[in-house]
C-alpha cells in the first residue's frame, strides 16, 4: 500500500462529534440535574431560613439553650448549634444549612458544624440505603453520630472562642425594627442562593460529564491502591467511587447494585460502609459550604482522616479478637 493512499484523517472528526455529543449530554444532563437539585434545596432553605431568622429576632431560638448546653458544651459549640445538627441529621442536608446561615454564628462554628453535618446528615434515609447495601441500619448512625462527634471535638482543640456566640440574646424581644431583619434576611439569602445554584449547577454538569465519558471505573482502578490506607479491600474501589465522589443517595443505584452482585464478602461490605458512612459526597457537601466561605480542607480532610482511623482500628481489633479466640480453641481450658 502506497503511503499517498493511506488516510489517517478520516476517523479523527467521528471521534471529535462522538466526544463532542458525549459532553453535550453530560452538561445537558448535569444542568438539568443541577437546576432541579437547587429548587430542592430552596424550597427547603428558604423557608427554613426565614423561620429560625424570625425566631432568632424574637429571642425564641434561645429559649432552649439550657437544655442543649450541656451536649453541646462536650464538643465546643453554643447551644445553638444543637438546631443545625438535629435538622441534619433528622430532616436533611439543606434544612441544617438553612439554619446555619439564619443564626449568626462565628466562622470557626460553623467551620465545626459544617463537619459534624458533612458527617452526619440524612442518616433515616442513607441509613435505609446502606442497610439495603449490607450494613446494619443502626451500627451506622450510631457510628456516624460518635465519630462527628469525636471529630468535631478533635478539630475545636484547633480553634480559640467556639463556644462563645456572635450574637446572644439574654432576654427575649426583638433588637432591630421587623422590616431591616427581613430586609437583611432577603439579601443575605439571595446572596446564598446565587451562589449555591452556580456550584450546584457546576458539581451536576462534572459529575454527569464523568459518567458518560466512562471515568467512573477509570477513578476505581485508579484508587484502588488507596483502599489498603483506608483499610479497605480493592475489590470495592467502584462502589468506594460511587459513595464518596457522588454521596450514598446519588450513588445508591451503583452501590446497592454491587452489593447485591455476591462478588464481596460480608466483611468487605461491612468496611465499606462503615468508611462511607462517615466519609461521602466529598463533591456536593464541600461545594455548598464553600458557599459560606468554609475551606474544602475542613470539609474533605478531617472526615477522610476519622474515616480511615475508625476502619483500621476496626480492622485491628478484629483481628486481635480473632487471634484470641483462636488462641482459646487450641488451648481450651
Amino acid at each position: 500500500m502506497s503511503l499517498e493512499r493511506v488516510t489517517p484523517t478520516a476517523n479523527p472528526p467521528a471521534l471529535s462529534d462522538s466526544l463532542s455529543s458525549q459532553l453535550k449530554t453530560g452538561a445537558t444532563r448535569g444542568l438539568r440535574k443541577g437546576v432541579h437539585g437547587f429548587l430542592w434545596i430552596a424550597r427547603i432553605l428558604v423557608p427554613v431560613s426565614l423561620a429560625v431568622a424570625l425566631l432568632d429576632w424574637t429571642g425564641w431560638l434561645y429559649a432552649l439553650d439550657p437544655v442543649f448546653q450541656p451536649v453541646m458544651g462536650i464538643i465546643n459549640l453554643p447551644p445553638q448549634a444543637a438546631l443545625p445538627i438535629l435538622s441534619a441529621m433528622f430532616t436533611s442536608f439543606y434544612a441544617g444549612l438553612a439554619i446555619i446561615v439564619a443564626v449568626p454564628f462565628t466562622q470557626a462554628q460553623v467551620t465545626l458544624l459544617a463537619i459534624f453535618i458533612t458527617i452526619c446528615h440524612m442518616l433515616i434515609v442513607e441509613g435505609i440505603i446502606q442497610h439495603k447495601a449490607g450494613f446494619n441500619f443502626l451500627k451506622t448512625d450510631i457510628l456516624r453520630i460518635i465519630t462527628a462527634g469525636a471529630t468535631v471535638y478533635i478539630v475545636s482543640l484547633f480553634f480559640e472562642g467556639t463556644e462563645t456566640p456572635v450574637v446572644m440574646h439574654s432576654s427575649l424581644g426583638a433588637t432591630v425594627p421587623l422590616s431591616e431583619m427581613l430586609l437583611g434576611w432577603l439579601k443575605s439569602t439571595l446572596q446564598l442562593i446565587a451562589k449555591i445554584i452556580v456550584i450546584i449547577s457546576a458539581v451536576m454538569i462534572a459529575i454527569e460529564v464523568m459518567k458518560v465519558l466512562g471515568w467512573t471505573e477509570r477513578l476505581a482502578r485508579a484508587f484502588r491502591p488507596v483502599m489498603k490506607l483506608m483499610g479497605l479491600s480493592p475489590n470495592v474501589a467502584p462502589m468506594w467511587v460511587a459513595g464518596v465522589f457522588f454521596g450514598i443517595i446519588y450513588g445508591s443505584a451503583v452501590i446497592t447494585e454491587e452489593a447485591e452482585s455476591g462478588r464481596y464478602t460480608p466483611e468487605e461490605l461491612e468496611r465499606l460502609h462503615m468508611h462511607l458512612g462517615i466519609n461521602h459526597s466529598t463533591i456536593e457537601d464541600p461545594a455548598l459550604f464553600l458557599a459560606l466561605g468554609i475551606s474544602v480542607f475542613w470539609t474533605i480532610v478531617p472526615r477522610l482522616i476519622a474515616a480511615a482511623v475508625v476502619v483500621n482500628v476496626y480492622n485491628l481489633v478484629h483481628r486481635v479478637w480473632s487471634r484470641l479466640k483462636a488462641g482459646r480453641s487450641t488451648h481450651p481450658g
